[in-house]
């Protein structure tokens, strides 16, 4: 009993400073943004953190009259009601006030969306993700006569020893996949998204990366990114598209240029063995059993 009362309170620590040193992934009580991997991302947080120098003040500014409104024009107080129906100066403050927020939230906000909307000439990688319910399929655009492909999967619990992926903070339930995008680092990527033709509207979605883009029967849209760090970084479906929809998740392992060459030259015959060997250049030797099976 006493070790199992240490191992819950090893556990509980664990979930209480728990960083996103092993992967890029969603914290318990996370209030935040993830932390950004890509130059877009980094604009996205700066963006955020800019608006609630408006928001903030703002809200505290109409609760206060609020406040003020309930208490000094309550009925008990002003048993005859102001007939006052004009006041210039008001309406000029708040008509102005608002003209000129919206004016310092849109010119950032513009450029921000210039930069994710304008798409690199030329890409380092080119990335197809076709979305079906519940997976996806990635296919590495000009990797010679035959490009390589293959379908992502969530990756169930009974599967994961034998994938090398028991260590539940790097791989986490729900989030974990059979088989990661492998990408490199520092190299611009553009992506390709669509969804099976006879299939419904889904959404790949990567926070880290500061991307989110529909996947829609019959169209093909684009986006794209550039790491800036290495790491596996997790995004989801973010289109409701089914039963399943919450099983669905998206894993992009980011190495350097010359993890990535050699994934992508041994991945050609043998797809299942690069990546064995590419989780043993990344993850090392195989770690301990994870917190959870050490509780029970």
């Amino acid at each position: 009993m006493i070790k199992k009362a240490y191992a819950a309170l090893a556990a509980l620590v664990c979930l209480l400073f728990a960083s996103g040193s092993l992967a890029d992934q969603p914290l318990p009580w996370q209030a935040t943004l993830q932390p950004a991997a890509t130059p877009i991302m980094r604009e996205i947080r700066w963006f955020e953190q800019y608006t609630l120098w408006f928001i903030v003040p703002i809200t505290l500014f109409v609760l206060v009259l609020l406040i003020v409104a309930c208490f000094k024009f309550r009925a008990s107080a002003n048993p005859v009601p102001s007939k006052t129906s004009h006041n210039t100066l008001i309406e000029v403050i708040w008509t102005v006030g608002p003209v000129l927020v919206l004016l310092f939230l849109a010119v950032p906000s513009f450029n921000l969306l210039t930069a994710q909307l304008t798409l690199p000439e030329n890409p380092d990688v080119t990335l197809k993700a076709t979305a079906t319910q519940w997976q996806w399929n990635y296919e590495y655009a000009g990797t010679g006569e035959t490009p390589l492909a293959f379908d992502s999967y969530l990756l169930k619990d009974p599967d994961r020893a034998a994938a090398g992926k028991s260590d539940l903070a790097t791989y986490p339930r729900l989030l974990a996949v059979d088989n990661e995008v492998v990408l490199p680092v520092n190299k611009t990527v553009r992506v390709l998204v669509t969804a099976a033709p006879t299939d419904v509207i889904h959404a790949f979605a990567m926070p880290s990366f500061g991307i989110k883009i529909d996947a829609v029967p019959g169209r093909l849209n684009e986006t794209w990114f550039k790491t800036e760090r290495e790491g596996l970084f997790y995004g989801q479906c973010s289109e409701l598209c089914g039963k399943d929809h919450a099983f669905m998740p998206i894993a992009i392992r980011v190495v350097s240029e010359d993890k990535y060459k050699q994934w992508l030259t041994a991945a050609a015959s043998d797809l299942p063995g690069a990546y064995k060997a590419l989780l043993a250049a990344t993850d090392g030797p195989a770690k301990t059993v994870d917190v959870a099976e050490n509780i029970q």
